[in-house]
């Protein structure tokens, strides 16, 4: 494969068309189910606007060629759709069409993306319950292509454990996403959750958080949007500091975390603010070197580095400029399949643009080689994809080069 690269997303999507869930739902939970099915669906048409509206055409005349969004949940579509891309393995999230663009549904009860610890526990945990059945079914197509990840809800604590230790057994590879924002539940610093992390780093399963949640107290105003754009990343970084200042890596010190789909052009600067505390600058003098130290017997990017990986998926050219700075070896690319603002279909020529500049040892590792460490994924089993549809060294680094 030395004339091709290993392309691995980190971060990919896929999920069923509303009713499909229904049958994965506990049948106890039914009248729940279809009740926020219909109230979704009066709120996707409530949202319309001649923007969307116009978007939705665009997209759709787009992707038809390529079976719309049917690869969302039809696994022989979805082949071939990475094979069109170059992508040799994918990491697998929830909310194929979190957007609303493609007709097909969250996961149920909002366990998905949008899923906080504010959420109500019992219905959070049927609806993660119900889309990790169908992931591990999804996987069993083609499972060295498919590392799915599971929803973990943390509102109770043996429950998590015990859906991290069915994910293993059922072969969801891919790990586990916890929510993204804590809510009402304590933060992720705080020792309750430690049964959690262990079972994760026991079972070698990745722990996730995936950007999409917001805050919402701002209401329908001018700038909405806009506001939601500017502080997304915000509320997805935030577990990031909780975990290394809280300690959690020092106690659970073989415990991988991995930020999806937020980028990764702002974690440089925080991580250093961190150590610069840690080391004990002058803002820290007032309280007290143990302030900044407490549980912790290294700086904070040690931490980072050992323990940390940025699934910075469709990286803008600042963070290709400040990959030294990231961390080489924690840079991870995904396509975002199928989200409109991710690479397909199109991957191929968006990595020849973003890519070409960058050394090819440097290149390989940020499109594949680390995801494979990562996740465990088998290169070998991998090798015959690769042969046929990966990406030449040439056709990414052909326009740079000329």
């Amino acid at each position: 494969m030395a004339d091709r690269y290993v392309l691995i997303s980190t971060d990919s999507h896929a999920g069923l068309p509303a009713a499909g869930y229904r049958e994965y739902v506990d049948s106890r939970y039914h009248r729940e189910f279809d009740a926020a099915q219909a109230e979704a669906e009066a709120m996707r048409e409530a949202a319309e606007n001649d923007d969307h509206s116009k978007f939705l055409r665009e997209w759709n005349a787009e992707i038809g060629q390529h079976g719309g969004m049917k690869g969302a949940w039809d696994p022989a579509v979805r082949t071939k759709e990475m094979d069109h891309d170059g992508v040799a393995a994918e990491v697998i999230f929830p909310d194929a069409d979190a957007a609303g663009v493609g007709g097909v549904a969250r996961t149920p009860f909002t366990a998905g993306l949008g899923s906080t610890g504010s959420d109500d526990a019992e219905l959070t945990l049927a609806g993660a319950w119900a889309h990790n059945r169908w992931m591990a079914e999804f996987c069993r197509n083609s499972p060295e292509r498919r590392a799915g990840v599971a929803i973990v809800p943390v509102h109770d604590i043996d429950a998590a454990v015990a859906m991290i230790k069915w994910s293993a057994e059922h072969g969801l590879r891919g790990g586990i996403m916890i929510p993204t924002a804590w809510g009402s539940l304590p933060s992720y610093n705080h020792p309750v959750y430690d049964p959690v992390w262990a079972a994760a780093a026991a079972t070698g399963m990745p722990v996730h958080t995936h950007s999409g949640v917001g805050p919402n107290d701002y209401g329908v105003t001018p700038g909405l949007i806009a506001i939601y754009t500017v502080e997304a990343y915000w509320w997805a970084a935030r577990p990031l500091w909780a975990l290394v200042l809280g300690g959690v890596f020092e106690r659970h010190p073989t415990l991988k975390y991995v930020l999806a789909e937020n980028g990764a052009w702002w974690a440089p600067d925080i991580i250093s603010r961190m150590d610069s505390k840690w080391e004990g600058d002058h803002a820290t003098r007032k309280f007290g070197p143990a302030a900044f130290r407490s549980g912790l017997t290294m700086k904070p990017s040690e931490y980072v580095n050992r323990n940390c990986w940025y699934a910075a998926s469709v990286m803008f050219n600042t963070e290709i400029d400040r990959r030294y700075d990231i961390g080489i070896d924690n840079l991870m690319w995904g396509s975002d399949y199928p989200h409109p603002e991710g690479s397909w279909p199109n991957t191929r020529s968006w990595l020849a643009e973003r890519f070409g500049r960058v050394p090819e040892g440097e290149v390989r590792r940020i499109l594949g080689l680390t995801a494979a460490q990562v996740y465990g994924i088998d290169l070998g089993a991998l090798a015959p994809t690769v042969r046929r549809v990966g990406p030449t060294v040439a056709d990414i680094h052909a326009a740079a080069a000329s």
